[in-house]
């Protein structure tokens, strides 16, 4: 038996080829029923489209299918912007294809070339630098203002941000009272770095970027994030915009932080420190 065919899911479906195509290629305005018993068809016959083939039949060329690149598919806020993209995009009855880049521009740009060869519409790339293009943006100077404004008023005054050398601020002759760490990975290490030495009750700390547990810890920590969904359903915005004809060129689209008070920010100063 050969490959099925539109055709033959039209007669195991009892419908006409042109309402075939219309679900088949994601149309919306298909009555329900009809659309539920073509799906049954397919799903009946293992009927797979050929995509090429669809593309060139469509007026506008498209073949209903983006890319997402993200640093790490796995990771909570990374899973949390792309469901939220696929989402947006199951709403229009386009199909999302993922791809991790571990934060590797060749990778990167290998996983863009093989989304170009399926002929997809447009691409999501979470990237650390932003182009000459439509850019989602968290407001990340917004975040540490609000940290640092978090701890000062809790009455510290001497406050380290800390980016990689975690160690190095419990050496200072005078250390910090309190500690803004600058990323996921660094607030962890800072939470073990107090818990190694008896400080994790006596000094504040405040992370940039939630992470799972934060809350189960001991204190729990209090972190300034952002909202994942919102920045999924931002970024597929503007993929969309672009692919139904918006002007082309960069435009910043600026995603709020929010600060969650869990108890290792709220952490106050010993007397006289």
């Amino acid at each position: 038996m050969g490959r099925p065919t539109m055709n033959d899911v039209a007669r195991n479906a009892g419908v006409s080829l042109k309402t075939v195509s219309r679900v088949v290629n994601g149309e919306t305005t298909v009555d329900p029923g009809l659309a539920a018993r073509v799906r049954a068809a397919v799903a009946a016959l293992g009927y797979r489209p050929n995509l090429g083939a669809s593309m060139l039949r469509r007026n506008d060329r498209r073949t209903r299918m983006i890319g997402v690149l993200l640093t790490d598919l796995a990771g909570p806020f990374s899973a949390a912007v792309h469901r939220a993209v696929e989402d947006e995009a199951r709403a229009r009855g386009v199909h999302v294809l993922g791809g991790s880049t571990d934060d590797d521009p060749q990778r990167a740009q290998d996983l863009v070339e093989a989304f170009a060869r399926r002929h997809v519409d447009g691409v999501i790339l979470m990237a650390s630098a932003v182009v000459d293009l439509p850019s989602v943006v968290i407001d990340r100077e917004a975040g540490i203002d609000q940290g640092m404004r978090h701890l000062r008023n809790h009455g510290h005054r001497r406050i380290a941000f800390v980016e990689q050398e975690v160690h190095a601020v419990f050496a200072l002759p005078d250390p910090p009272t309190a500690i803004l760490a600058g990323s996921t990975p660094v607030t962890i290490e800072v939470v073990r770095a107090l818990r190694e030495r008896g400080l994790r009750d006596r000094v504040a700390l405040v992370g940039l970027g939630d992470f799972p547990a934060a809350d189960l810890l001991e204190p729990a920590v209090t972190v300034v994030t952002q909202d994942p969904g919102a920045t999924g359903r931002a970024a597929a915005g503007a993929l969309f915009e672009q692919i139904d004809g918006g002007t082309p060129g960069a435009r910043t689209i600026s995603i709020p932080t929010t600060l969650i008070a869990r108890g290792s920010g709220e952490i106050r100063p010993a007397t006289g420190s």
